[in-house]
């Protein structure tokens, strides 16, 4: 008796964790995970994210605006901070008029998820592309992950990154390349 009621419990168990999707007529078994087991692809993308909306510029100030925005959802006050900075400094100004597009590409992402909150060290390549030029730098960010229990629209993956900093962003090659 007591193995049916351990088996019967094991059948409904597996059973929760299946779905049934409907796709052009067909159908389709997916199988449910919990979050624990995707965790490391999860930082990674959400981190990835992150850095692809606060690196990826067109020299167009509402596109800017627009990317920093979805990059600031994702992060605390110490990507306000350097986004403050650049501002201040110019640095979006000189993109419009200069007419320079940026892009980024990223590399790697170094997690720790050994410990709370998660650290990670981002490697990134950008592209500062210009009319006659381009010039390309290696990136190197650090900071950590916390893990917010929810998501939403504009945070789908449920983290924060925290403690960012940018530790290097070098010129790969001393002369611009050229076109």
């Amino acid at each position: 008796m007591g193995f049916c009621i351990y088996k019967s419990y094991d059948i409904v168990d597996r059973a929760q964790n299946r779905i049934h999707i409907l796709y052009n007529g067909k159908v389709l078994e997916a199988i449910a995970s919990d979050r624990k087991s995707n965790l490391p692809v999860q930082l990674r993308d959400h981190i990835k994210t992150f850095h692809q909306y606060f690196f990826t510029l067109s020299p167009d100030d509402r596109a800017i605006q627009a990317n920093i925005s979805k990059a600031l959802y994702l992060a605390d006050e110490s990507a306000k901070k350097q986004y403050d900075n650049l501002r201040e400094s110019g640095y979006y100004n000189n993109l419009i008029s200069a007419n320079v597009s940026q892009d980024i590409e990223v590399d790697s992402v170094r997690l720790d998820i050994d410990q709370y909150p998660y650290t990670f060290t981002c490697y990134a390549t950008q592209k500062l592309v210009r009319a006659s030029s381009t010039a390309t730098r290696k990136l190197v960010t650090q900071g950590q992950v916390r893990d917010l229990k929810a998501q939403t629209d504009n945070n789908p993956h449920g983290f924060l990154v925290q403690g960012w900093e940018v530790l290097s962003n070098q010129d790969t090659d001393p002369k611009t390349l050229q076109r």
